[in-house]
């Protein structure tokens, strides 16, 4: 099974974002997104940036897959 994370933008050099979630920091593709800013939340999935999420959502969905320790 395959999972999208959403995560927060916290960095952007070029086509690279440097992305947020929980404790956890990576490095994710945002050339598919346009007019991506700092503070946004996406959804990265095999470290490409693959849609923008509104930033209850990402909560949201963080705090269940915390729930379910994912």
């Amino acid at each position: 099974m395959c999972l999208a994370i959403p995560m927060k933008i916290i960095k952007i050099d070029g086509d690279t974002a440097t992305v947020k979630a929980g404790g956890l920091e990576r490095k994710a593709n945002i050339a598919l997104l346009k007019n991506v800013r700092l503070g946004e939340y996406i959804l990265v999935h095999a470290g490409f940036a693959i849609e923008r999420v509104k930033e209850s959502e990402a909560k949201k969905t963080l705090k269940i897959m915390h729930e379910l320790e994912m």
